[in-house]
């Protein structure tokens, strides 16, 4: 009885068709694509590595999920008191005497080739990261439910150029010096 129950189990094995999932991410567009069979079925905006931390590229695989990831290398540098004295901190900073280092989460972690991975994160419109990623946080649960280890992840395109605006500084008006007044045609030309 037992052999025909393995034998049956094997051809049940055999015969049943399982959806290949696959995650492409295209860093020209900075977008995030979930197919099935070859054909798109869900796609999301990303924010993947900036210039010194670009994203790698390439064909990969899903090496690891992990719910509840953290980041060992980023974070911020907080007080006691959850004040926070530097938002984007590394490991290698020197943490000042009363504060800590609080590493950066990273939930629904699909970690495909070294640290980089794909995760929950802030999405400013640009490429921002150290190398991952970010998804908004629904559609990072929809890849992360959607991929397996194993799950192929082909990452291509020319990561584009964006450098913010510089930050303007207001001049502090000298002490004891009279604020300019606005020039006025109408009283420049005697009206």
């Amino acid at each position: 009885m037992r052999p025909v129950i393995f034998m049956l189990l094997a051809l049940i094995a055999r015969t049943t068709v399982f959806a290949a999932v696959s995650i492409e991410i295209d860093l020209a567009k900075q977008k995030a694509f979930l197919l099935e069979d070859g054909e798109v079925i869900d796609e999301s905006p990303i924010a993947s590595g900036r210039y010194g931390h670009l994203t790698p590229r390439g064909d990969f695989e899903v090496l690891e999920k992990d719910l509840n990831h953290k980041s060992s290398l980023y974070g911020k540098i907080v007080t006691r008191g959850g004040r926070v004295l530097v938002s984007n901190a590394d490991v290698y900073m020197s943490v000042p005497s009363g504060a800590r280092f609080v590493e950066a989460p990273m939930k629904y972690f699909l970690r495909f080739h070294g640290a980089s991975g794909m995760h929950a994160g802030y999405l400013p419109g640009y490429p921002a990261s150290h190398g991952c990623v970010r998804l908004p946080l629904e559609k990072a649960i929809e890849f992360y439910n959607a991929a397996e280890i194993g799950t192929p992840v082909r990452v291509h395109g020319v990561t584009p150029t964006y450098r913010p605006p510089p930050r303007r500084i207001l001049a502090k008006p000298t002490p004891g010096a009279k604020p300019r007044k606005p020039w006025n045609i109408f009283k420049f030309l005697g009206f």
